[in-house]
């Protein structure tokens, strides 16, 4: 039987770990903490937002204990603002079948302490270079998943597919209670999207707390020097609230009231930092020459604005099991590392840094004849309309970037895309959805609220 070590206890890491024990593999994971440690004493380390594809993993490993109790959310409701103060135009899409966001601290707490109850080994201890030598030379392939911390630099940065060598966006989270679960006149419960092209984006996720239960978790993406990077200097769960609540009263005052009496979550429920999305070289070489290799953000640290980096991690896991499984008893070497990832990146990976970052950039002609196409989504699971399709099939590529990602980036494709989904001629669909999106452009101009589709009568119980 083949020993496997792992480094590091997030989700990526323990994912694998579980899979590769139901294989019949011996798996040793190091963890910096103890699963209490994780549950009272850690920050999260992000929102996790995972999509479909992604818990499809999960629940085949039988890694779904919250499942009952989470808030399951349905889709986007997206706002797009090309100036502060005018939105634009909305998108209303849902999601073949459900996300969920759950805490970190909660799950690598519960997957920690199965793990050892499944026959797994957890050590406790924070591996250093040297310490990281000796249990490579321990174990047939030792996988470094410990996210962008230290042992991350074994990885060399490929300068080829990292289109960025600094932050685009300075980032800030906190986890809080109070708002309802839900919006007037969305029928359902979305990831709610504010972007606001000259300040940045803010998103709105339901989320499952260690202690709060179905709550919030909300996510400040400021461009660097706009109206927005008001965080970098907040050092509290509180401070990112209050700062928060400031930015939106000021840049999105539409969702000043439901959010204007939230609350912090836990103390530790939040993060303030910012770094560049990179795609690193999956081989790293230990000072002895042995070979260790990546997974997860410790191989392709994303910018969450495309809520990627959880459901990368999970492909990338399933990836790497399968490849190990595959191999048989044969050598963990350099040649198989590469050939392991490149088969992730260009199955998933390569497609979801291509859509994450199309998120970062000013949106490309055939997304903005997407969005116009669109107009007039509600978000209705009975609309079966060509807008909402179109919206929908936005909403998807979440789940599965492949989906819509090349037609993003090429105009025709999209054109006939669009003729597709709705039936009519592709110039039809825009000057419909156009006509509507100038009717609230007048409104704004006059001084009016804009009325953006939305389902009239439907109202959130508090």
């Amino acid at each position: 039987m083949r020993n496997i070590a792992i480094i590091g206890s997030g989700q990526a890491g323990l994912l694998a770990a579980h899979a590769l024990l139901k294989a019949g593999y011996q798996v040793t994971l190091y963890s910096d903490r103890t699963p209490e440690q994780w549950l009272n004493e850690s920050r999260p380390t992000g929102t996790a937002t995972r999509f479909d594809l992604s818990l499809q993993y999960e629940y085949e490993l039988d890694l779904n204990s919250w499942v009952d109790d989470a808030p399951w959310g349905d889709g986007f409701h997206i706002t797009f603002c090309p100036m502060l103060g005018n939105r634009m135009l909305t998108l209303a899409g849902r999601l073949r079948r459900p996300f969920l966001a759950i805490d970190l601290r909660l799950q690598s707490h519960q997957w920690m302490n199965e793990l050892v109850a499944r026959g797994g080994k957890v050590e406790i201890e924070s591996v250093t270079l040297q310490r990281l030598d000796e249990i490579a030379a321990a174990h047939d392939l030792t996988v470094v998943a410990a996210g962008r911390a230290e042992l991350c630099r074994l990885f060399e940065r490929d300068a080829e597919r990292s289109v960025y060598d600094k932050p685009q966006r300075h980032l800030a989270m906190v986890c809080v209670e109070g708002p309802r679960l839900g919006f007037d006149g969305i029928p359902m419960l979305p990831v709610k999207l504010n972007l606001l092209a000259p300040a940045g984006e803010t998103f709105w996720v339901p989320y499952f707390h260690k202690d709060a239960g179905a709550s919030w978790n909300l996510l400040f993406e400021a461009r660097p020097g706009g109206p927005m990077d008001r965080f970098q200097e907040a050092r509290s769960a509180e401070q990112v609230l209050e700062i928060g609540k400031k930015v939106v009263r000021d840049l999105m005052p539409w969702d000043y009231e439901w959010m204007k009496d939230a609350r912090i979550s836990d103390p530790n429920g939040w993060l303030v930092g910012k770094f560049a999305p990179t795609v690193r070289k999956p081989v790293g070489r230990l000072p002895s020459g042995r070979l260790v290799m990546p997974l997860g953000d410790t191989a392709m640290s994303l910018d969450p604005i495309g809520g990627q980096g959880a459901n990368n991690g999970n492909k990338m896991a399933r990836n790497l099991v399968d490849c190990i499984i595959a191999h048989q008893d044969r050598p963990f070497d350099a040649d198989w590392m590469t050939d392991t990832f490149e088969r992730f990146y260009w199955r998933h990976g390569h497609a979801t840094y291509t859509f994450n970052n199309l998120l970062l950039e000013p949106i490309p002609a055939a997304g903005r004849e997407l969005l116009i196409a669109q107009y007039g989504s509600d978000g209705r699971f009975d609309n079966h309309s060509g807008e909402q399709r179109l919206a929908n099939a936005f909403a998807e590529n979440f789940n599965d970037p492949t989906l819509l990602t090349p037609f993003l980036l090429d105009q025709r494709r999209m054109r006939q895309f669009i003729a597709k989904e709705t039936g009519h001629s592709w110039m039809r669909a825009l000057a419909g959805g156009g006509l509507g999106i100038v009717r609230e452009e007048l409104r704004q101009l006059r001084g009016q609220e804009p009325r953006h589709p939305l389902v009239r009568g439907y109202k959130k119980a508090a």
